[in-house]
């Protein structure tokens, strides 16, 4: 330590330069660093514009095809979507096929939940018209519930007609099949229309508490069920 202190002493007057010299060393460096940092914000900021207007200079021909081509994509998702959706309500609105295939109404049923389920993704995705502006993450995310709508119902409506009435019990099954028979009775316009009325109530009475059929389903059932407003009004004096 001692030799140190010597040395130092002898030679003080370098210590001067060697400061000046690390300053200038730190002084560069720290100019370097910045002037590093501020380059790459400039390539960044320079990619980001290029990208927008390669986007604005996109020929009107390119951009209105490929316009054409996501709207025609989205046109036949949702064609299918809607198909569907058809094919349900034919359920969901006919008692006659809610009876003879009750599982398709019972949400219990694991298969039937599974198919309720993708109905209410694919149509919480559903774009308000075939001409809404989606991304390709989007309309990717739209196509792939739709595929799920679809298959989820072909499988439980294979099961439904399957299954049938296989489980209810013995006195249930006659019960379904009363219901069956009092139901055309209900619909068949040569009845009168206390016979059809008479039918009609009996045919819910039958169903309580075996099949859970919707109000849209009973609305339709009794416009089936009531005459013709023709055949109820008073005949018009001579």
């Amino acid at each position: 330590m001692d030799e140190i202190l010597r040395f130092v002493g002898g030679y003080w007057w370098i210590v001067f330069p060697l400061m000046g010299v690390a300053s200038g060393v730190g002084g560069w460096w720290s100019k370097y660093t910045k002037d590093r940092h501020k380059r790459r914000l400039e390539l960044i900021r320079a990619k980001a514009e290029a990208k927008a207007l390669a986007a604005q200079a996109l020929p009107a021909g390119v951009a209105e095809s490929d316009a054409r081509t996501r709207a025609d994509r989205l046109t036949r998702l949702m064609d299918a979507h809607d198909d569907v959706t058809r094919r349900w309500l034919d359920y969901e609105l006919d008692v006659a096929k809610l009876i003879a295939f009750p599982t398709m109404s019972d949400g219990r049923e694991p298969l039937t939940a599974a198919f309720l389920r993708a109905k209410k993704v694919a149509d919480e995705l559903r774009p308000p018209s075939a001409q809404a502006r989606l991304d390709a993450d989007a309309l990717a995310e739209y196509r792939d519930a739709v595929h799920d709508y679809e298959v989820a119902f072909d499988v439980a409506e294979q099961d439904a007609r399957r299954v049938r009435d296989s489980g209810f019990t013995e006195a249930e099954r006659k019960r379904l099949h009363r219901a069956q028979q009092l139901l055309q009775v209900a619909v068949d316009t040569s009845a009168t229309p206390a016979e059809r009325q008479v039918a009609y109530k009996r045919v819910r009475e039958e169903l309580d508490g075996l099949i859970a059929v919707s109000e849209e389903a009973i609305e339709v059932l009794e416009k089936k069920v009531a005459p013709p407003i023709e055949q109820r009004r008073p005949p018009e004096p001579a």
